[in-house]
Order: C-alpha cells, then structure tokens, then sequence
C-alpha cells in the first residue's frame, strides 16, 4: 500500500509534543522525575529547581570488599574509592560512606537487553557525576523540544518508564564517554578532518581525515530534499563502498556525523528521516557487515523513533541471502520499515517523481556536489567570549524549562496547570530559537550550511534554486500588475501641467 502523498504538512503524530494521552503525560512526568533524580536536581522548599549533588567522596585506598558492596556501588550515582594493589591494602581502610542510590530501578538485566543497556546505564552512574549526564542531556536536545527527545525514549520502550530512563542514560554516555558526538564529530566538523588530512606529522590522525573527507567528497551518503511526508532522505550509494579501504573508527564517525546533521535538518512536527540505500551497481565486493552492524545498532539503541522509513532500491538477486542475515539482526519495529522499490514508480509511493534525482530515474535535476570547507568559515568558534555568554544564557533558560517541569510534576492538575503547560511550551520555543544562535559558536559548519541548505536560525530550504526561480517568477507577476494598474488608471494631465 502507497504512502498518501496529502499527509497533511503540521500534523502532530501520536505521542508527540501536543498529541498525548493523558496517560502519555502521566509517562513523560515520571521519565522526568526520574531523570531530575539522576542529574541530582531537586526542588527545595523555595520551590526553585537547582541542582543539588553531594560531592563525589575522596579517592582513597580501600581493601578489598565483598563482592555484596560492589554490587550495590552500581546503584550510586558517583564512583567509589579505586582499589589499588594488594601490597596498598595492608592496613584496612573503611570505605568512605557513599550517598544514597539515585535511582533504584526493578528492571532487571534479561536476554531483550540487546545492547546491554541495563548494565551501561549502573556503569554510567557509577562512573559519571550528575551533572555531566544533565550537560550531555541539554547538548543532545539542540533545537528540539526537550520532552520530544524524552517522548523517543519512552515510544521506543513502549511506555516503559524504566527501560526509557535506561537506554536515555545509556545513550548520554555513547554520546559523550565513547563517540564524543558534540565534543569532537560536530565541533570538528570535516574542516577539523581538512585540516588533519594535511597533516603529515601524525600519520594516523592524517588517515582519518582523509578517510571522513573522502567519503563525504564522493558522496558515499548524503542528505537530499524530503518525501511525501516532508521527511528529509539521505541517500546511501551502496556501490562507492569498499571493504577494507576507510578505517573503522572514520566509518563510524562518518555516519554518526551524517546522522546528526540530519536531525539539525527536520523540521517540526517532523521528527524521522527515510534513508534509501541505492543498490545500483551492487556486488559482494560493496558488503561490510561491520559498519551494517554499526548503524543498526545507531538507529536501535543510540537514536531512538528516528526513521521514517528505509527504502532499498534496485537490489539486485545476490542481496537476498544477505537480507535475511541483516533481517535477523534488526528489531521487528525497524525491519517494518523497510521497503523494496525496483524502479521509480515504486519508489514515488514514498517520494515524488519530482524529488527523484534523475540518477534514480526521477525528474530533478539535481546531483550530489560537494562543497570543500571554505576559510574563515568557523571564525565564530573561536570566540570564546561570545560562546561562554551564549551558554550562560542557555543554562538559564534551561533552568526555567527544569523549574516549570518540577511544577508540572507536582500539580499537573492544579488549577495552572493550563498556565504551567504554556509556559513550558513558551519556554520550549525560547531554547530551540536560542540554539540557533549559539549553534555558529558550537558547530562546524557543513555542506549544508555552504549550499545554503541550512540557513540562519535553522531555516531549512533544500531547494533554493527553485526557491530563487520562485521569488523570480513573483518578483515579474508584481511587475506585471503594477504596469496593469498604472494603465487601468491612467493620471488625468492638463495644459498646465506641460511645459
């Protein structure tokens, strides 16, 4: 069955910001609470959110405990005493008292953990203070609505309160700890990986730059225009794909990076993207197993109720064994989503034939160039000034967004509680607007923002030719109506008014 192609543009979807249940709210209040508890915010009795953490305890050398006394350390927000070696330990020494369990959850680890979440998400207690778990938080909301972000998790999980707080503070320390996604991949940007591929004194970090570079020059994925439903496509060109010749830490970046400039280019209330993956061209010698693993795994556990839809094109015979390899690896809500079109009037179920490439046999006239960094482009990074206020700024704002939460928490039924959903949602419109001003000072500029893709304050216009053919055609019929006017109402002259 097709897509309609009249989905109607503004449409919030089920379980979206303004399309909830009540007990849909009654579920993004308790994920809340749950994760104030794990940042350490409380609300004291002046009725102010602030963040409220007791410090970490000193490091000290501590004997050797009962396996009973590490298993509850997993419980605590903050890391215990290191243990040193047995030579360190010949006097006791009492471990120093520890502050109580952030949250103590009942879900307990099983075979569904796929990704082993639930082990990830005590680790990252034990490991990570509050208060950078809340900062890695607010970094990945960017421009979204916070609850949008905590409403992935809590579809993702079913409504499961628990699992949704899991894999969110799992997902925090995949962000920060282990692919330092804000840190390094879009603070660098591919003008960092320009830079490195220069560099010969560090043959690694020269390889990988070149290795990022190289793939978003010949256009392995990218992301172009939208579909029936206006979510934007990235297009995957299976065939410049080859075993062996990017390494794996580059691969990794790369896609994480093309992820994430893709969720910079949604546009509310759209919140998913299709991927085509085109298969023109297709042979053993394009398939890796290794980075397929690695986006499913994105997709599964690290961005939650972000695609639309998948899309494979022209596969040819010899992907179907290795279909039902990947198949098994997939979640069953992700394997639905995938679709396979053999020409373009299968793939128009999902895309105009006018937002086709003609490389695809569609109608656009359109092909993937790509643009180099250009100098001076990143120059706002560099003032640091700028960014610290900007940041101060934010922080505030988003204080305010955690103040009225706590608010909503205690009295989602009380008489303001109308008042206190709409100063939410005013507060909600302030961060994604004041994202935008400080994304410059935070964030590489990409393709996108050099084609003009990708505006000033998040305007998003992925056709600007046909934009400038627009405002080209308007800027005649005015011409033309102005002259019609001028002689539908010619100005009466007299012997006097000439010379």
């Amino acid at each position: 069955m097709g897509l309609n192609s009249d989905v109607m543009a503004g449409e919030i979807a089920p379980g979206r910001p303004g399309n909830l249940t009540p007990e849909q709210e009654e579920k993004l209040r308790q994920l809340w609470q749950l994760v104030f508890q794990v940042c350490g915010v409380v609300k004291p009795e002046n009725g102010t959110a602030t963040e409220q953490a007791p410090p970490a305890p000193p490091v000290e050398k501590v004997e050797k405990v009962e396996k009973a006394a590490k298993k509850t350390s997993r419980m605590s927000i903050f890391r215990r005493g290191r243990k040193e070696s047995d030579a360190d330990t010949t006097t006791p020494v009492t471990p120093p008292p520890r502050p109580p369990p952030s949250v103590i959850l009942t879900t307990k680890e099983n075979d569904e953990d796929k990704y082993g979440q639930i082990k990830h998400f005590y680790d990252t207690l034990a490991s990570q203070t509050p208060e950078s778990i809340r900062s890695t938080i607010w970094s990945m909301v960017k421009h979204d609505h916070p609850d949008a972000l905590l409403l992935r998790f809590l579809r993702a999980r079913k409504w499961d309160v628990e699992k949704a707080l899991i894999m969110m503070v799992s997902t925090m320390s995949w962000r920060a700890q282990e692919m330092k996604v804000d840190e390094e991949i879009m603070k660098n940007g591919d003008a960092a990986a320009a830079e490195a591929e220069k560099d010969g004194t560090d043959p690694v970090k020269q390889r990988l730059g070149h290795d990022f570079l190289h793939q978003a020059r010949i256009g392995k994925s990218f992301v172009h225009g939208t579909d029936k439903q206006g979510r934007p496509i990235c297009y995957v060109r299976v065939r410049l794909h080859r075993q062996g010749e990017q390494l794996e830490e580059s691969l990794e970046k790369y896609t994480v990076y093309v992820i994430e400039t893709c969720r910079h280019l949604l546009q509310p209330p759209v919140d998913t993207a299709t991927i085509v993956f085109d298969m023109t061209g297709f042979s053993l010698a394009n398939m890796d197993y290794t980075p397929v693993k690695f986006m499913i795994k994105c997709f599964e556990a690290n961005y939650p109720e972000s695609l639309g839809a998948v899309l494979v094109h022209k596969a040819p015979w010899v992907f179907q064994g290795i279909w039902k390899v990947i198949r098994g690896w997939l979640d069953p809500v992700v394997a639905n989503k995938v679709h396979f079109t053999n020409n373009v009037k299968e793939m128009e179920e999902f895309i105009a034939v006018d937002r086709i490439p003609k490389e695809l046999e569609g109608q656009e006239d359109w092909e993937y160039k790509f643009v180099e960094p250009i100098p001076g482009e990143n120059d706002k990074m560099s003032d640091v000034e700028t960014r610290d206020r900007l940041l101060s700024a934010r922080q505030l704002l988003v204080k305010q967004f955690e103040e009225a939460t706590q608010q909503w928490i205690q009295h989602p039924e009380a008489e303001k509680g109308d008042e206190i959903k709409a100063r939410r949602a005013e507060l909600a419109t302030k961060l994604r607007e004041d994202y935008w001003n400080l994304d410059p000072y935070i964030r590489a500029r990409s393709f996108y923002d050099r084609t003009g893709v990708l505006g000033a304050g998040g305007v998003i216009n992925f056709y600007p030719r046909e934009k400038k053919l627009n405002e080209k055609v308007d800027e005649i019929t005015n011409g033309v109506e102005k002259v019609a006017l001028a002689q539908s109402n010619p100005v009466d002259t007299s012997a006097d008014d000439v010379d």
